[in-house]
Formats: structure tokens, C-alpha cells, sequence
């Protein structure tokens, strides 16, 4: 599919019943990636499979066509400092940063579509729901500022298709310091959170996908707002009573919130213990760097490779955030995920 034909892809409609899944081939996600921009062959799983490798085609063309006009309607683009450790048995031998590939995407954008249909789905059959909202950024002049300091103008109120060209223009000038733009944007904006949709209530939406309707529904094996909205959506299905009141909805949203946050901190110390046991055989060897973030509470600097990010201990100099340094290992904590760095 060519990308000028991309502007008659778009969702027009979509239908909703219970239903089998029978998995015909187990993929991951860099192999086929490496497959579709034609650095790799196709898995021996998809090859056994008649009609896997059209399907796979037909998925990642869609797949980025509707990643298109999603940017193109101001869904923003982050890249996150995600490093993972690669373990042979328990060994660590490697430290990568996670790459959002081709295959990545082709899952992302259809399970974005997916979710956008069940809220629309709940919300015409005039049920409560609970959804995933990222509200309008409340620090937005903050965000304004921070544009100022590299040269550019956004509207005084927020935009999330302004915010977008900045950060795809941002992306283009400076790829090695997007990933700390992107932290300091995504702060500013506040993180997701669950709310129960009302019947006939205008929708909150979502700020960084630029949604209206948007819910958690794709993951019931491993995120509880999915399992609800699932039952939910087999209660209507079958014309049964909601296995929920108003009142247990509000309390699981608020649940679910507070639950994913503290996941998320267990996620992100896990992280830094991962890199600190790669690191912890390496330390007296020096490494090139870029300030993180410098204030009151300490100096962090992030290494390029391997990519990992500590603090910066002993005699600083003059830093300023973007700064590059050269830096040696000076000490690793696995057990609390401490990296300590001095400046060379």
C-alpha cells in the first residue's frame, strides 16, 4: 500500500461479538520487524503458516497508514529512555534500549483502533464505562516555555497538533537528546489515569493519542481494566445486567490507577537494578555521556553506550542539562539500583 493511498484508510465502522482466537503462529516482535523492512527473513513459524506473509503485509501497511492520520490529528510521538537488560540463563550480556520497530507499531495501531471501537461500543449502548483519559495539560504554559527555549512558538492554549510538530521537528534536529525532551514533556502533561464514563457525559478524552473515545480493552491477561471492560462488554452482548454498579466502577478506577502507578515504580527500580548488575563487572571503565539533570537534589548523567543513567558523585563542575561529559564508573548497588559516576 503505497502512502498516498493511506488517505482512504480510516475506521468506518466496526462490529462487536464473542468469539474463538486460534493463534496459528507464535512471532516476536524484532524478527518480524527485521522481516517487513527487509533486513531479515520471515520467521520458519510464519512460513509454515499458508497466507502469513500476505496477512502480515496487509496488517503493517494498515497498521502504518493509520499511524499516519493519527499524527496527522496531533497524536504526539514520545522515545522514551526504556534500556533493557538481555539475559543468556542468568547471565547479563547486554544492555539495549528498546526499540519501537515495525512490528511494535503494527500491534500498537491496531490495538489503538481496537480500543477507540469498545468505548464507542459502550458509550452508544448508554453504559457506564471505564476509560483511559490523559487530560489537557493543566502546566501547559510550561510546556509553552520550554518550546520558547529551543526556539519555537506554541498556541497559549494546549494543542496537542502543535506539541506534535514540535516534538517531529525536535525528533529531526537532535535524535541523542530526544529521549530527555520527551521525560520532561511527559511529566508536564501528567500521567493516564481510569475514570468511569457516564452515560451521555462529555468524554475527557485522550490528550497524547488526540482521542475522544478511548478505553483499556485489549489486554484482559495482564491488565484488570481490560477484564472489566471485557465483562462489561459481554453483559451487553448477552442483554444482562452490568456486573457492576456505578459506585464499584468509581472505586475500581480509582483502584486501577493507584495500582498501574505503583507498578510502574516496581518497573522502573527493576530497570535500574537490571542495568546495574550489567554494569557492576565494568566499573573503573569510562564512558561518553550527556547531563540529565542538574539542580539541588544532585547531578544525573546518561551514558550512550551502554545506555544506562546514573548520578554524578565527587567535585562537579560548572553542568548544564544536555551537557556532554566523559564519566567513569565509580560504584553499582544492584539490590537499590544505584550507578555512580564521576566526571573524568
Amino acid at each position: 500500500m503505497n502512502p498516498g493511498a493511506c488517505r482512504f484508510v480510516r475506521v468506518t465502522g466496526s462490529s462487536v461479538r464473542r468469539a474463538w482466537v486460534h493463534n496459528q503462529a507464535k512471532l516476536a516482535y524484532d524478527a518480524v520487524s527485521a522481516w517487513i523492512v527487509g533486513t531479515g527473513e520471515l520467521p520458519a513459524a510464519a512460513r509454515a503458516v499458508p497466507g502469513m506473509d500476505a496477512q502480515l503485509h496487509l496488517q503493517d501497511a494498515t497498521a502504518q497508514c493509520l499511524r499516519r492520520r493519527r499524527h496527522a490529528q496531533g497524536s504526539l510521538e514520545f522515545e522514551t529512555f526504556q534500556p533493557r537488560v538481555v539475559f543468556e540463563g542468568d547471565k547479563a550480556v547486554d544492555l539495549r534500549q528498546q526499540e519501537q520497530n515495525r512490528a511494535r507499531q503494527l500491534i500498537e495501531e491496531l490495538m489503538i483502533a481496537t480500543n477507540t471501537c469498545t468505548a464507542r461500543f459502550l458509550a452508544e449502548h448508554g453504559g457506564a464505562s471505564i476509560r483511559r483519559v490523559v487530560r489537557s495539560p493543566e502546566r501547559w504554559l510550561r510546556i509553552v516555555e520550554l518550546a520558547r527555549s529551543y526556539g519555537e512558538s506554541l498556541p497559549d492554549a494546549p494543542d496537542s497538533k502543535a506539541l506534535e510538530g514540535f516534538l517531529a521537528r525536535r525528533h529531526q534536529a537532535d535524535p541523542l537528546r530526544f529521549p530527555d525532551l520527551s521525560l520532561v514533556v511527559v511529566k508536564l502533561m501528567g500521567s493516564g489515569e481510569y475514570v468511569v464514563e457516564r452515560p451521555g457525559a462529555t468524554p475527557i478524552g485522550h490528550f497524547g493519542l488526540a482521542e475522544r473515545d478511548y478505553t483499556h480493552s485489549t489486554a484482559p491477561n495482564r491488565r484488570f481494566p481490560d477484564l472489566i471492560t471485557l465483562r462489561m462488554m459481554k453483559a451487553l452482548l448477552a442483554a444482562a445486567a452490568p456486573p457492576y454498579s456505578l459506585h464499584e466502577l468509581e472505586a475500581l478506577a480509582l483502584h486501577c490507577t493507584q495500582q498501574e502507578d505503583a507498578a510502574r515504580k516496581v518497573e522502573r527500580r527493576m530497570r535500574k537494578s537490571e542495568a546495574a548488575l550489567f554494569l557492576a563487572p565494568r566499573i573503573g571503565q569510562s564512558f561518553d555521556g550527556l547531563v540529565t539533570g542538574h539542580g539541588d537534589a544532585g547531578s544525573w548523567v546518561r551514558i550512550v553506550s551502554p545506555p544506562a543513567e546514573g548520578r554524578l558523585v565527587g567535585r562537579l563542575p560548572a553542568l548544564h542539562v544536555g551537557q556532554q561529559v566523559r564519566v567513569r564508573l565509580t560504584s553499582t548497588n544492584v539490590e537499590r539500583g544505584f550507578i555512580d559516576f564521576a566526571i573524568v
